[in-house]
């Protein structure tokens, strides 16, 4: 197994400029099978994105359908609406460490998430957290476009009358089946311009997105006449011995709901012009965003029970009782835009990047988002999404569970092993320091794969509820399953720096 200690300056064909650094040409065999355009570090002079391009990128992603409703759904496990709104605060500020720990490699080194593994999984070893990340960030695809579509259907139902009345087929009427397809491919014609054109749409989203969820608020709270009841409903949970047993695992899956992101921010932190930009974008878009967006659903939900007697937590069902179609057609594109802005930020940039990782020579980061859009179709989100237990608990904890095992691992890597300091041209050639074991580090699948035992292995689910045996998948470690990001995060991280600094010490000796 290949030295691990971080290169000296003087070490291969590293240049800086200003705490960035770039490849010189010439200096990464362009034979290389570990190699294509779209994996190759960003040069200096195309790192543009600034403080106002990321704030703008998280507004865009906070802003959609799924984070309108997770206040919903801790209300209805007994919240109040000031513990749910803490909940998901508090989430989003633990979630923004990771983010910005492993965001710090791409302003540095212009490289995207699955070549930043490389580092610690070794040049072949990386496919397998790549892997993992891009089956979930399709899933999520799939999982946005159903709900994207179904918005639209609804949407468009209001406006022409029986189009949600039409013939069915496979369970759907046929209506429903055009407006997921159509939404699907303007996603994929959207991110098949490049990353450039994504920077361009984010930036005027957000704002627009904004707009729009003030208008629904604006509209309920005069048809209201005020905000309504549900603001003064006391929690059923408290503060005390009933509240922390449902705290935890819903602050987990609070933080599950961005842990995916957590892994693959270099993919978007690459471009960015510098550090600065990067930690105080994301440190005022998410936090601020998620918690503005949690309160805002709060407010119109509570006018909506005001004015309809019960509350309507989905903003396109709200939308669609007003009978003005100028306002149907305003939240119409509302929710085009909001959903567009996440899916294809969230969950098409980050699987086109890994599937070019694991076939550099065949896959390019269009073709990469085409099979992305491809499987986010075949793993049928309609049926994930049927039933709370399958798409929050099971989802939200396995994911969140084994994603928090990888950012473990690429943490103490980066900022304990390494020290923030790679050889560049070391991670696409293969027999160099991080070539391990032909081509895989197996201290890293070691860590993650004791991580993602402890992260998982305890799963259960209630009796006729889910997937999981009542007792757990392995009964012993079911008090951590409802800690699972933590958990693995912490196990992972604890493991690998045990199992390399030894290394590293040998190294330096």
């Amino acid at each position: 197994m290949t030295a691990t200690l971080p290169p000296s300056p003087s070490e291969g064909p590293i240049a800086g400029v200003a705490g960035r650094v770039e490849l010189p040409p010439g200096s990464v065999p362009a034979d290389s099978r570990f190699v294509n355009d779209d994996l190759l570090p960003v040069p200096v002079a195309q790192r543009r994105w600034t403080t106002y391009n990321f704030a703008a990128l998280w507004v865009g992603m906070a802003h959609n359908i799924p984070s309108w409703l997770l206040a919903s759904g801790l209300i209805a496990l007994g919240m109040d609406w000031k513990q749910a709104v803490f909940t998901i605060a508090l989430a989003n500020l633990i979630v923004l460490a990771p983010m910005l720990l492993t965001g710090h490699a791409g302003p540095k080194y212009g490289i995207p998430f699955p070549v930043l593994a490389r580092s610690s999984f070794g040049l072949r070893g990386a496919n397998l957290p790549a892997l993992v990340r891009a089956a979930v960030a399709c899933a999520w695809f799939g999982i946005q476009t159903w709900i994207g579509g179904q918005g639209i259907f609804i949407l468009l139902g209001k406006i022409f009358g029986g189009w949600t009345k039409a013939a069915e087929v496979g369970g759907q009427p046929w209506t429903l089946w055009v407006c997921f397809v159509v939404f699907w491919a303007l996603e994929l014609a959207i991110i098949y311009r490049g990353m450039d054109t994504l920077r361009r749409f984010e930036n005027w989203a957000a704002p627009f997105v904004i707009v729009g969820a003030l208008a629904l608020l604006v509209w309920i709270t005069a048809k209201a006449g005020g905000l309504g009841p549900l603001l003064d409903q006391p929690s059923k949970l408290g503060w005390g011995s009933d509240f922390w047993p449902v705290f935890f695992p819903s602050l987990m899956g609070m933080i599950a709901f961005w842990s995916t992101l957590s892994l693959n921010i270099p993919d978007f932190t690459r471009f960015a012009a510098g550090q600065r930009a990067q930690v105080w974008g994301q440190t005022l878009g998410l936090p601020t965003t998620m918690t503005l967006f949690a309160l805002l659903s709060v407010f119109v939900t509570s006018g909506s029970q005001a004015v309809y007697g019960a509350a309507v937590w989905d903003p396109v069902a709200l939308a669609a009782k007003t009978d003005n179609v100028f306002g149907l057609l305003f939240a119409l594109v509302t929710v085009l835009i909001a959903t567009i802005s996440v899916n294809i930020a969230a969950n098409v940039v980050s699987p086109a990047y890994d599937l070019a990782n694991l076939a550099p020579k065949l896959i390019n980061f269009r073709r990469g988002a085409m099979i992305t859009g491809v499987v986010g179709v075949l793993i049928m989100p309609w049926k994930l999404t049927e039933t709370p237990e399958l798409y929050i608990f099971t989802w939200l904890g396995l994911v969140g569970g084994l994603l928090g095992t990888v950012a473990g691992i690429l943490i103490a890597d980066y900022w304990i092993v390494r020290r923030t300091v790679l050889d560049l041209a070391a991670l696409y050639t293969p027999g160099s320091r991080y070539w391990y074991t032909s081509g895989w580090n197996l201290r890293a699948v070691a860590a993650f794969a004791v991580g993602g035992v402890l992260a998982v292995g305890g799963s259960h689910s209630a009796k006729g509820k889910g997937p999981f045996p009542e007792e757990g998948l392995i009964p012993l470690l079911k008090p951590l399953a409802n800690y699972g990001w933590a958990v693995g995060l912490a196990a992972a991280l604890v493991l690998y720096v045990a199992l390399m600094l030894p290394v590293a010490r040998e190294a330096r000796d």
